[in-house]
C-alpha cells in the first residue's frame, strides 16, 4: 500500500470578540476527498522535517507565515488506497491573512463547534487533543 506522510497545521488563535480559543479548518477543493474538512497542510518533501513542511505548506496554500510550535500528535490512518501518517503541529501566525489559494472554504472553530464540519477520517483522530487546547 502507498504510504503518504504529511504535516497538518493546528493554527490556534484567541477570538478578540468572544475571547475563546479557536482553530482554523479548511475544506478541500480538489481530489478524491473534495469537500471534506481538514487541518491545512500537505506532503513532506524529501529531506524536510515535519516542522519545515508545515511552514512551507501554509505559505503556499494560505499565503501566511506560521511558526511551528510543537507536534501535538502523529496520526496513522489507512484510507482505501493509501496509508497516511500525519504530523499534527500546533502553529501560531507570524504574518499574513490566511488567504485561501487551494481550499474552497475555511472556518475558525471553537470547542463548541469543533465537530460541526465533516472532518476527513484521519483528521477526526486528533480532535480530542485539539479540544484540550480550546
Amino acid at each position: 500500500m502507498k504510504h503518504i506522510t504529511v504535516s497538518g497545521a493546528i493554527i490556534l488563535r484567541t477570538n478578540s470578540n468572544t475571547h475563546k480559543k479557536e482553530i482554523f479548518a479548511t475544506q478541500r477543493g480538489y481530489g478524491d476527498y473534495k469537500d471534506g474538512w481538514e487541518l491545512p497542510g500537505g506532503k513532506l518533501e524529501e529531506g524536510e522535517s515535519p516542522e519545515e513542511c508545515i511552514v512551507r505548506e501554509i505559505r503556499e496554500e494560505l499565503n501566511t507565515q506560521v511558526r511551528a510550535e510543537k507536534i501535538l500528535g502523529v496520526i496513522d490512518y489507512d484510507y482505501p488506497t493509501f496509508h497516511l501518517t500525519m504530523h499534527c503541529i500546533l502553529c501560531t501566525i507570524v504574518s499574513g491573512q490566511l488567504t485561501l489559494l487551494e481550499h474552497e472554504a475555511a472556518r475558525w472553530l471553537a470547542k463548541e463547534n469543533l465537530r460541526s464540519v465533516d472532518w476527513l477520517p484521519a483528521d477526526l483522530l486528533i480532535l480530542d487533543k485539539i479540544e484540550e487546547l480550546l
